[in-house]
């Protein structure tokens, strides 16, 4: 009932991180490293990025030593109680790899969430070309779009949630398909403007829209495959560097062009809203294919660590 939110609540806090590092970097850390390297601007701002990579790895020894493998505890013990079947690596990412759902869930977070990395990169140098801003100014202008992070993400999942309530999932599909449609409308018109101060009210409003649409797939994933629940959200979650990669690409293809550039991704965001029409997850209604059945009843079957024997296990809520 609460997958979605508590999916974005967490994703959502996480992304903060591009914000408050494109304030901290930008605003605060690049002029003191101008100062250290005696004004050597390049210098500055490469050497500044030690930063952030320190930070990381300190954060992945603690994540290492600290913390549990899932909200449930660790595997060895889930393992051992029957709550969680064993299932090899290999037969977990077959099961996911194999259904197309999570393919066009790949595609829709390479266009919410690999538009989000996109922008984090693109901002700065952005409003320093369009509007002749110092680095310093469009850092801070630029940290507006992951701070959104705070809430947007979660209200995302939270409307997914809210929606199945009613819809079941066609509820969270038709939030997801609303969102990425939005969201591509926006880009378009924040390619278009010309004001300064209209341009960062377009950021905030189109900022929202992309980490909404975070929020409302990982409301879906959890339903993609209930044996390889792992699988998919990894497959689903490399979408975004993997579309912050293509999108970057475009940007570099057209510098002297960002409208265009951006113009390119909003047609791409908005096909993929209107991929929803085709997401057709087992067990579930969706909007054009499928019908809602018992999940309770549902056999589901389960590749062993053998790659050639399969066993049903009943499906538990």
């Amino acid at each position: 009932e609460i997958v979605g939110m508590v999916n974005g609540l967490v994703g959502g806090w996480g992304n903060v991180g591009g914000g408050a590092t494109q304030l901290v970097m930008g605003t605060l850390l690049f002029p003191l490293f101008k100062v250290i390297t005696d004004g050597d601007v390049s210098k500055a701002w490469r050497t500044v990025t030690l930063v952030p990579a320190a930070v990381a790895f300190i954060t992945g020894i603690c994540v290492i030593c600290f913390s549990e493998d899932c909200p449930k505890g660790y595997y060895k013990d889930l393992k051992k109680s029957g709550e969680m079947p064993e299932v090899s690596a290999a037969a977990s990412f077959r099961g996911g790899a194999v259904d197309i759902n999570t393919w066009m869930l790949f595609i829709q977070y390479a266009c919410c969430f690999g538009v989000e990395l996109t922008v984090n990169n693109a901002a700065v140098s952005y409003f320093v070309k369009r509007f002749e801003l110092t680095i310093e100014t469009a850092s801070a202008i630029a940290s507006i779009f992951g701070f959104m992070n705070l809430f947007a993400r979660g209200v995302g999942g939270w409307s997914s949630d809210q929606a199945s309530k009613k819809l079941k999932m066609r509820g969270r599909i038709l939030v997801q398909a609303g969102l990425l449609i939005l969201e591509g409308c926006c880009i378009f018109i924040f390619a278009e403007m010309n004001n300064l101060a209209a341009s960062v009210v377009m950021l905030t409003i189109f900022s929202i829209f992309v980490q909404g649409a975070e929020g409302s797939t990982y409301g879906i994933v959890p339903y993609v495959n209930r044996v390889s629940p792992g699988a998919v959200a990894g497959i689903v979650g490399a979408g975004g560097p993997t579309g912050a990669v293509c999108f970057g690409l475009v940007f570099r293809q057209l510098p002297e062009d960002p409208e265009m550039a951006f113009r390119i991704m909003a047609g791409v965001v908005l096909a993929s809203g209107v991929m929803c029409l085709f997401i057709n997850i087992k067990g579930h209604r969706g909007l054009l294919f499928g019908k809602d059945e018992d999940m309770d009843k549902i056999q589901i079957p389960v590749a062993d660590v053998d790659a050639n024997e399969d066993v049903d296990v009943e499906a538990k809520a």
